[in-house]
């Protein structure tokens, strides 16, 4: 295993994260413990988990299995999905953040976690309420590490400018959707990153399974998101998409790559990513998933795999300029 600081914290992790949104769902207790030692056989050591994953079990579930191991491990989770039907159960409101971090620490049976995202954007709260909130919780050593997930690059911009006005604890971790087919994350955010000293843990790197080769050709198996999960067939469903996967799969193939392996290694080749999310439902997903540290991702195995997909966007309208 590889291993890098997250953003300026001088924080070390593994240069992968095992995204535990199957705990308690997709795989079940027993499965999880498996999915977790090997994780930690392979010298992973970053974990990152949801308060809403299982509604709260795979908090459960994660925080039984890092017994013994805390002061090993980095450990992210989340705030701002439904979790109750009470006005304190979602959101990124102050009543409602400081609920959900008590509930969740208790769950993980930690005093702390290292980074505390925002899961989401929270139209209906003022930003600064959200990070005075979160502020403290690090003073209060229940956080390390303020953290924002799935928001727009400007709102990040602003978050970092009110975190600095207000001395409040500065956000230093980023969780973007980001993978081959998915790529907007390179035309603000990733930038905007490397430029700020900012983390990076993508998710999705195999978009929902879609690079993993086994829908390769039109191919759609028994089993999989892209047959229960509508949200999967509408964010994946452009024709160019699938196209695309077809050609990565036999590109990883014909180079003697596992997909999966080759998918991952290639979201964690941007200079910008300090580690991949991978995810998995049972070992045989996850085993390729690990061998993605041992692919060399050289700048020309890079841009021919970028080569098979679109590329965004610049982001103003002076394309004649864009640099890569």
């Amino acid at each position: 295993m590889q291993y890098t600081e997250v953003g300026r914290t001088g924080i070390r992790v593994s240069r992968l994260c095992f995204g535990t949104m199957s705990f308690g769902g997709d795989a079940d207790e027993a499965m999880s413990a498996k999915l977790f030692k090997r994780c930690r056989d392979a010298g992973i050591t970053f974990f990152d988990c949801a308060n809403v994953y299982s509604h709260g079990r795979a908090e459960e579930i994660l925080g039984k299995l890092m017994k013994g191991s805390r002061d090993e491990l980095v450990i992210t989770t989340k705030v701002f999905g439904k979790m109750g039907d009470g006005p304190e159960d979602s959101g990124l409101s102050r009543p409602a953040i400081v609920k959900a971090i008590d509930d969740s620490l208790r769950r993980l049976g930690t005093d702390h976690v290292d980074f505390y995202f925002c899961h989401m954007f929270d139209p209906a709260v003022p930003m600064e309420e959200t990070l005075r909130a979160i502020d403290d919780l690090v003073r209060e050593g229940k956080v390390r590490h303020p953290a924002i997930s799935n928001w727009a690059a400007w709102r990040i911009e602003k978050a970092l400018g009110v975190c600095a006005l207000r001395k409040y604890a500065r956000v230093a971790l980023l969780q973007p959707m980001y993978s081959l087919v998915k790529r907007q994350a390179e035309t603000e955010i990733l930038p905007m990153a490397l430029d700020e000293g900012l983390g990076v843990i993508p998710y999705s790197p195999l978009a929902g399974g879609l690079l993993s080769g086994k829908y390769a050709g039109g191919t759609k198996p028994a089993a999989g998101r892209f047959n229960t999960n509508a949200m999967y067939e509408k964010r994946y469903g452009e024709a160019w998409v699938h196209d695309t996967a077809a050609r990565f799969a036999e590109h990883a193939r014909g180079a003697g790559h596992h997909p999966v392996a080759l998918a991952n290694a290639w979201v964690m080749s941007h200079p910008a990513v300090t580690a991949p999310i991978i995810g998995a439902r049972n070992l045989d997903q996850l085993e390729p998933a690990l061998g993605a540290v041992d692919i060399p991702m050289t700048e020309t195995l890079r841009r021919e795999i970028s080569a098979l997909s679109r590329e965004p966007a610049v982001a103003t309208d002076r394309t004649e300029e864009r640099t890569n």
